[in-house]
């Protein structure tokens, strides 16, 4: 058995990214899934860019705020609370809008935690 307790606070932000991205699948040692938790200010999106995965599903959990996500089909509100769920080959771009009155907390579960699965996407090219 196993068990650990990983200090979100103690874990460095991501440096060249968009908002605070703090990376807690290392600390925590988990190698089924990729966890992130994610703090945007209003402006501020989440992802690096307009984005799909090729295998890895995405879930993203509104802890605080609302977060916006852009898709090719349509844009998405996501309260507090709620979870917004992505499938691979499924574009999408989370965001907090320049508008909004408070920043948005996700927490991001990806699976399978897959390195270089991440594609830009340009609506533009449709």
């Amino acid at each position: 058995m196993g068990y650990r307790v990983v200090d979100i606070d103690s874990v460095d932000p991501e440096p060249d990214r968009p908002c605070e991205c703090r990376k807690l699948s290392e600390p925590g040692e988990l190698d089924a899934a990729a966890i992130n938790r994610f703090r945007a200010e209003p402006g501020e999106q989440l992802p690096i860019a307009y984005h799909y995965h090729e295998t890895q599903q995405e879930a993203f959990y509104v802890l605080e705020g609302t977060l916006s996500v852009e898709t090719p089909d349509r844009s998405y509100e996501v309260p507090a609370d709620d979870l917004f769920v992505v499938d691979p080959d499924s574009p999408q771009r989370a965001y907090n809008p320049a508008d909004a009155g408070a920043p948005v907390t996700v927490l991001a579960v990806g699976a399978p935690p897959v390195d270089g699965d991440v594609h830009a996407y340009d609506p533009d090219d449709e």
